[in-house]
């Protein structure tokens, strides 16, 4: 959450957009500031008042003890736990819009006309998202591009598998060396990696466009849109959904305190996994696997 903040310091095209006092304070200026303001406080809502309760209070189904030993609640549970982390991520992100675009930054112009297009996260492309690619892509819009152009692209001639590695690496130690967000983060670097790797394999043998990333309209794919080219790509976003409720199920809004003032660590990660029985690990694997048997 810590690097949302930072997200001001380059404009929507990646451009450096310090703060310009001359900047003309027009309407747009001031819906766009309201706007992500707005959004700020709702995201707020959301991560602090209705996901953490988002199960419980609808599913009453069982009783405490059942729900919370059923591997369905877990998954719900999980899923509760993310979708809290991430909207409160979207809360910074959002807040850093609305005070960077108040304070004369986050314009960009093309063609002669200033626009206040500051950007720093795309929720919705997060929580219906394409493939985890995707979500790391525009969970953090700035931060993406600095690691991209500046750490990816540099380890790039060692190979992809390393230049991935080396990037989640890199944004481990940019959120300070917590080991659960350097599990979590080195893990959302194999998860990708499969991903890509089977999507350009799936890819390649049906000649559709169902990579990681969407293709530009002029793609030499055969099939583009069809029935079936949506439905894959419908179940490869549900399994980045699954990857994430995972993932996420480390950020536990019913931690204890203790737990949270200490920081989440060893022991604390390896049970909440344990408890979904390593099931993103080992889908993970199978999805490498199987890119490895289509070659």
């Amino acid at each position: 959450g810590s690097q949302g903040v930072s997200g001001p310091c380059l404009g929507s095209r990646g451009v450096p957009a310090p703060p310009d006092p001359g900047c003309p304070q027009s309407a747009a200026w001031a819906r766009k500031g309201l706007r992500s303001l707005g959004l700020a406080l709702l995201c707020l809502l959301v991560s602090t008042c209705l996901a953490p309760f988002l199960f419980s209070s609808l599913l009453p189904l069982y009783g405490a003890r059942a729900l919370r030993r059923s591997v369905f609640a877990r998954w719900l549970r999980a899923y509760e736990s993310a979708l809290s982390f991430h909207f409160s991520n979207y809360f910074v992100a959002f807040l850093s819009e609305a005070t960077a675009t108040l304070a004369g930054s986050g314009a960009s112009l093309r063609h002669d006309h200033l626009h206040w297009d500051l950007a720093v996260s795309r929720p919705l492309r997060v929580e219906l998202p394409r493939s985890m690619a995707e979500v790391v892509t525009n969970w953090n819009l700035p931060m993406s591009r600095w690691l991209h152009t500046y750490v990816f692209q540099t380890t790039r001639r060692l190979g992809t598998f390393a230049a991935v590695l080396g990037t989640y690496a890199a944004s481990a130690l940019l959120h300070g060396l917590s080991f659960h967000l350097a599990a979590v983060l080195l893990s959302l670097g194999l998860i990708t990696y499969a991903e890509h790797a089977l999507r350009q394999r799936l890819a390649a043998i049906f000649d559709a466009c169902v990579l990681s990333k969407r293709c530009p309209p002029s793609c030499g794919h055969r099939h583009k849109n069809t029935l079936w080219v949506r439905a894959l790509n419908g179940a490869l976003g549900a399994l980045a959904l699954f990857h994430l409720s995972y993932l996420g199920a480390l950020f536990d809004v019913e931690a204890e305190d203790a737990v949270e003032e200490q920081g989440y660590g060893m022991a604390y990660t390896v049970r909440k996994w344990s408890e979904l029985n390593w099931a993103s690990h080992w889908v993970t694997l199978g999805c490498w696997v199987l890119a490895r048997l289509l070659r």
